[in-house]
């Protein structure tokens, strides 16, 4: 069984997921079973799904969530089925470390490693352990992260490729899980590939640096465009105004994870700083921002 780290879990499988070897990320806060990624057997026999969920139209797929009974956390036991119809279909059973993988007529190694790695773990994470995961990009500045928050194409892998490219370890190109630990928000390192282009179904290419360890969050900065020649601004968000910035940002927002998301989102905002980072609509003034944030998250106090 090959060993990789993946959102701060160990994933065994019986192959590797990458073509080339990376380093092992970080392990999240505290101790976690370890996870194992195996073919159907044999004589697997598909269970009955009566519940039926639609997830996704993304990335030229339909994606489907079923189980065996009302959508809620999952129980001991439950069968679950996430289907991305015509590749992949992963299966478990509710608080059981084995996943089972079965490729369908169009499916491919790489695309069920991109389905896996990039949409099924964190939704697994968060069913089974209850992790919350925010949608974000988040590289390190100064050995603490920063997170960047925006909608789709609103900015935040481009702003992160910069980052990386001037040597700052990335933590994540899309997706953050987070933990609460001694009154701090850490963030954990996901997988080491970065996608800063518009192209569907695979991870992106591999990056170095990237982050070791699991360290407590700096700043989220919400991005927002401005007109190609205006100022580089930042301005902190604070009280109420944080949870709702961060609110459409909680990566699932299923109904039976409201009150677990309120939660989780009222302590974030009340531990974290976030600022509004209104930057130039403009590549070539990527470097301005840059030095912006950079002094911006360095001269900020430890919290």
């Amino acid at each position: 069984m090959v060993e990789h780290c993946l959102y701060g879990v160990k994933v065994y499988c019986d192959r590797p997921l990458f073509e080339q070897p990376v380093l092992l990320s970080a392990v999240a806060p505290g101790e976690h079973e370890a996870l194992q990624l195996l073919p159907v057997v044999d004589s697997y026999a598909p269970a009955v799904y009566p519940v039926s969920f639609h997830l996704y139209s993304t990335h030229g797929r339909e994606v489907f969530l079923r189980t065996e009974r009302e959508l809620a956390v999952s129980a001991p036991g439950q069968a679950w089925c996430l289907e991305v119809v015509g590749v992949v279909s992963f299966t478990w059973n509710g608080r059981a470390p084995e996943i089972f993988y079965q490729l369908h007529d169009n499916g491919t190694w790489p695309l069920l490693v991109f389905w896996f790695v990039h949409m099924f773990l964190p939704l697994h994470l968060t069913l089974e352990r209850g992790w919350d995961f925010i949608h974000a990009a988040a590289v390190e500045v100064g050995e603490r992260p920063i997170l960047f928050i925006a909608p789709s194409t609103g900015g935040k892998s481009t702003l992160g490729d910069y980052f990386l490219k001037k040597g700052h370890p990335m933590l994540s190109d899309d997706k953050v899980a987070t933990f609460p630990l001694e009154g701090q928000f850490h963030a954990v390192p996901s997988h080491p590939h970065h996608r800063p282009f518009r192209e569907f179904e695979v991870l992106g290419y591999p990056v170095e640096p990237f982050a070791r360890l699991s360290r407590p969050i700096r700043a989220f900065y919400l991005l927002e465009p401005a007109a190609p020649d205006a100022a580089v601004a930042i301005t902190e968000i604070t009280g109420f105004r944080k949870f709702e910035q961060l609110l459409p940002n909680y990566l699932y927002s299923f109904g039976f994870l409201r009150e677990q998301r309120m939660r989780w989102l009222a302590q974030l905002a009340h531990h974290s700083l976030v600022f509004r980072l209104s930057r130039p609509w403009n590549i070539k003034r990527m470097a301005e921002v840059y030095e912006a944030v950079c002094s911006h998250s360095r001269a900020l106090p430890e919290n």
